[in-house]
């Protein structure tokens, strides 16, 4: 009997040749000297006042269902902004970001209500995610239970600021992982949490793969990304520098940082 060839990786996410640009408005240094008004007069197909900033510089790669895909590199260097653009938050300069399903970009600073409840937050993040109310109903205690918040009071029903950022962050992340998700870009949302939550947290990835779904993690705990990620992508100064195993990956950048 002949063998059946094996299915074909599904991708999820193609990123082609993208370069993301920040243009900030703001004085130049030396703004009111006359080298510097001639200079922009020179520079003629330039905004006046505006600074350019080239932060992610010609990245290509293909994620694929059931991947876990770490993103590292130093401060600055494009990675979250990339998320951004597989988003759709941030329209590249050029290049193409293309996604099967639709992308959800978790992040420490996700925006959810001070002003109200964590119960009130449950059911706007769900609704925000695309969860019917219905849903949100039928996966409120294991949402609440996921995060921990009430292990020491009836936090749910407090007002979000009085959240510590930790409690914060682990509600965002239990909104999040509520919800089967195409493609879940998490941005050092478990940095904050304690041991237990993130190995819950770690844990809850998996299963996202094996439903799969594909999972971005940006986090500059190393540990974090082996025991999560199969494969690493790593930029330096909006390059990708490295694209492949995690322990090889890894291996390199702990060599380049000398940690």
């Amino acid at each position: 009997m002949a063998e059946q060839p094996a299915t074909a990786p599904v991708p999820t996410v193609i990123a082609d040749d993208v370069h993301i640009v920040y243009r900030v408005n703001g004085a130049r240094a030396g703004k009111g000297s006359a080298t510097a008004a001639l200079s922009r007069i020179v520079k003629r197909g330039e905004d006046r006042g505006v600074r350019k900033v080239h932060a992610v510089r010609g990245v290509s790669f293909v994620a694929h269902r059931g991947e876990a895909i770490g993103l590292i590199g130093s401060n600055g260097s494009g990675k979250s902004t990339l998320l951004r653009a597989i988003a759709g938050l941030l329209p590249p300069e050029s290049g193409r970001v293309y996604t099967d399903g639709q992308p959800s970009l978790l992040g420490v600073n996700a925006a959810l209500m001070n002003d109200l409840t964590g119960e009130r937050n449950i059911v706007l993040g769900g609704l925000a995610m695309g969860m019917s109310r219905e849903q949100i109903k039928e996966r409120y205690q294991e949402i609440v239970d996921f995060s921990g918040i009430n292990e020491k009071g009836d936090f749910v029903t407090l007002p979000m600021r009085t959240y510590s950022s930790g409690m914060q962050a682990r509600l965002r992340f239990s909104i999040a992982a509520a919800k089967d998700h195409d493609v879940l870009m998490i941005d050092e949302a478990l940095a904050t949490g304690d041991a237990k939550f993130r190995k819950r947290s770690e844990e809850r990835i998996r299963e996202l793969r094996r439903q799969a779904g594909t999972v971005f993690l940006v986090s500059h705990s190393n540990k974090s990304i082996r025991d999560t990620c199969d494969r690493v992508l790593w930029l330096e100064r909006g390059e990708l520098r490295m694209d492949g195993p995690t322990e090889e990956v890894l291996g390199e950048y702990e060599k380049f940082t000398g940690k």
